[in-house]
């Protein structure tokens, strides 16, 4: 995936305009469109189409055009360039992907609203399956299944009907039989609350199976976050010394619910997180010794508050890529905690994630420590822009787990709305629309918080007033003091807000606290 602008835009429109698509000649029946949905959550889901060239001569463009059902929508997108015509979708290629050699493979992918997948799909104006539809009465591959409802002990799928004669349908759990049905539904029952649940579907008839589904991915309800308000605040305190106030814990502000220490530092070992009190930070506040900081924690729980540790931000260079890292970093994060005596862990990488190991080392970490282990993530905005990127995978992968993710809507420049709109940061509009592309793509409301500067001198760039971000937050809870961008439907259950830093808003005279803190009482 990578990040659009609106010069990128119009240059691919004039690419797409000099180069015809499909320009060599190709046996169409070796040029397949296959379509997957790598991620299902009910209300959306994600879709990846894998183009592959069968043929022994290169094409310099591609197109793949399909219908969706009523109902069903296209949110995001990437590596390619959409037109839409009613519920007709057409995406062709970017100027970077047009070319693909003879054997070759390209891939795009988008975001899908609602029930459904895509029908009618043509690949270059061939049928997307290369043209092979298979002997007479064989069964085609039931359509891509969608999870159309969900309870704390249940899923239910739905499906469109394969080709053939079918008799009914099968629904798999890998390779462990969940249901048979006549019709193209199955409610999966006497499932446990807050877990994930993969299924594929065949059709059945007395000559056997057809190929497999798609599969579909879904968590049930249920899930619980840890002890916190349903609307809290997150700031984050220095462990060391810039041009912001330094303050020991102590001194934070009370308005603040969650704290989160900044930062948790690599060692000469991928993965390996080492913690102390700064001593340049120590001394610039008149004496810290870690037994201090660690009574200093104790004291903000036992007003209610939850103080983690931050891994990573700007300069952090701590790695988990692969399984050895991620140990280090279960044991060195599992230590940490116990004996400094944080409630959790913030995600902070700005230098790239690698959501599979990251997330075993998290569900590691969690069964170490305890079930009430607060999890929070801090990515910047194009790291969040598509399920397809590596941070919105790693959400989505421990969503069962996960308590917020809070974005940085700051440093940022322009980016793409959940309704493909650019919009800039230090608005409104940039605030509410890129939030609603989490909230519309597989996080829960109380999932997702919006993450803003204390204030001059805590971010280059996306500085907003304390009361915009109390309007942003009326807008996505209540469909109130919106922008130009309203969402289709509020949420009330939106988590609340994040400031970096509790320092640079001290320095500021405590603005951001003292105005958003308080609105936060007032959300549904």
């Amino acid at each position: 995936m990578r990040p659009r602008s609106v010069l990128s835009v119009i240059a691919v429109l004039l690419v797409a305009l000099l180069a015809p698509l499909g320009s060599s000649p190709a046996n169409a029946e070796s040029l397949a469109a296959t379509f997957t949905k790598p991620s299902d959550w009910g209300s959306g889901w994600e879709g990846r189409f894998t183009l592959t060239n069968g043929t022994d001569q290169a094409i310099s463009g591609w197109k793949v055009e399909f219908d969706l059902p009523a109902g069903t929508t296209v949110g995001a997108y990437w590596d390619a360039l959409l037109t839409k015509n009613g519920q007709h979708q057409t995406f062709e290629n970017r100027n970077y992907n047009g070319a693909v050699p003879a054997g070759g493979t390209v891939t795009f992918g988008f975001l899908g609203n609602g029930p459904g997948a895509p029908e009618n799909c043509k690949f270059n104006g061939n049928p997307c399956d290369g043209g092979d539809t298979g002997g007479p009465g064989d069964l085609g591959a039931p359509g891509s299944p969608t999870v159309t409802a969900r309870t704390d002990t249940s899923l239910t799928l739905s499906w469109q009907p394969a080709s053939g004669e079918p008799t009914g349908y099968r629904v798999y759990e890998g390779t462990e039989l969940r249901a048979t049905v006549s019709g193209t539904t199955a409610t999966i029952s006497g499932l446990a609350k807050c877990t994930t649940h993969s299924y594929t579907v065949k059709a059945y008839n007395a000559d056997g199976e057809s190929p497999a589904s798609t599969a579909v991915t879904s968590t049930t309800s249920g899930c619980v976050s840890s002890a916190l308000p349903k609307h809290f605040l997150t700031g984050y305190w220095h462990d060391f010394v810039n041009q912001a106030r330094p303050l020991k814990l102590s001194q934070v502000p009370n308005e603040y619910d969650v704290i989160a220490v900044a930062f948790g530092e690599s060692t000469s070992r991928f993965g390996e997180v080492s913690f102390r009190v700064d001593p340049g930070l120590a001394s610039a506040v008149g004496g810290y010794t870690d037994e201090q900081f660690k009574a200093d924690v104790k004291a903000l729980q036992a007003k209610g508050k939850k103080v983690i540790l931050s891994v990573g931000g700007e300069k952090g260079a701590i790695w988990v890529g692969n399984s050895s890292a991620a140990t280090l970093f279960t044991e060195s994060m599992t230590n940490i905690i116990r004996e400094w005596g944080f409630d959790g862990v913030d995600i902070d990488l700005e230098n790239g994630l690698n959501p599979q190991y990251m997330g075993q080392a998290l569900r590691a970490i969690r069964g170490n420590v305890g079930n009430d282990m607060i999890i929070t993530m801090a990515p910047q905005t194009v790291d969040m822009q598509s399920t397809g990127g590596a941070y919105f995978q790693l959400a989505l992968n421990i969503k069962d787990i996960l308590t917020v993710v809070h974005m940085q809507y700051y440093n940022s420049g322009t980016m793409l709305g959940c309704d493909q709109g650019v919009y800039s940061q230090g608005t409104i509009n940039f605030m509410t629309a890129l939030a609603c592309i989490q909230l519309e793509n597989g996080l829960r409301p109380d999932q997702v918080a919006l993450g803003l500067p204390a204030g001059a001198g805590a971010a280059g760039g996306g500085v907003v007033s304390p009361g915009l971000v109390n309007n942003a937050l009326d807008c996505l809870a209540k469909g109130t003091s919106c922008g130009s961008f309203k969402p289709s439907k509020t949420y009330p259950d939106i988590r609340g807000a994040m400031t970096w830093s509790i320092n640079w808003d001290v320095t500021n005279g405590g603005r951001f606290a003292g105005t958003v803190g308080p609105h936060l009482d007032t959300l549904p």
